[in-house]
């Protein structure tokens, strides 16, 4: 488990034996089942997630419906608002497939900031990141057409398709599974 984390930091920076041993030695990664609801709108958590393995999901539930605002793959992510604003969550985050995840919040990485500064700066790069990357799927999302967003889908995020169930895309997609069917239909 540790390797795919070691292998993602390394995009960033070249790890001694000793930062590996500190990270090993913080036990911050855990197995969820499928379908394990690791956040509920409502509840408050200091909690982000690094998925190693499997796909989480964030979604609200909005008259009985639920909304799903992204996924979560391999070596993204996921760090809910309420660990950074400590006002109750929003939204739910569960485990769309089998997990192996990451589990850290700002206690912990307060702590391996003040043993190894420059992993602040690598926070600080995968954040300047994923903010650039989300603004891109934000602005894209609000100005395509619901055929759009799944042809750009279909091009950046392919595995979703495959990992996914459809209703699950369609509600991420901003549509009903019906209005996906016809789409997918029309495509091929």
């Amino acid at each position: 488990m540790e390797n795919e984390l070691f292998n993602f930091i390394s995009k960033y920076i070249k790890l001694t034996e000793e930062e590996r041993k500190v990270i090993t030695d913080l036990a911050i990664f855990r197995t969820y089942k499928k379908g394990t609801v690791l956040l509920k709108e409502g509840d408050l958590s200091n909690d982000g997630y690094f998925v190693i393995k499997g796909c989480i999901r964030t979604y609200h539930v909005i008259d009985g419906e639920e909304k799903i605002t992204a996924f979560y793959t391999e070596s993204e992510s996921c760090t809910p608002l309420c660990s950074v604003n400590k006002k109750p969550s929003e939204y739910y985050v569960s485990c769309v497939e089998d997990s192996i995840l990451s589990v850290g919040n700002s206690e912990k990485e307060t702590d391996l900031f003040e043993k190894f500064p420059r992993f602040e700066t690598v926070c600080r790069l995968v954040s300047e990141e994923l903010l650039v990357k989300n603004q891109a799927t934000f602005d894209d999302f609000k100005t395509s057409t619901p055929e759009q967003r799944y042809l750009n889908l279909l091009n950046t995020r392919p595995d979703l398709i495959q990992r996914v169930p459809q209703y699950q895309i369609a509600s991420y997609l901003g549509m009903k599974p019906q209005s996906l069917s016809r789409i997918r239909k029309r495509i091929k």
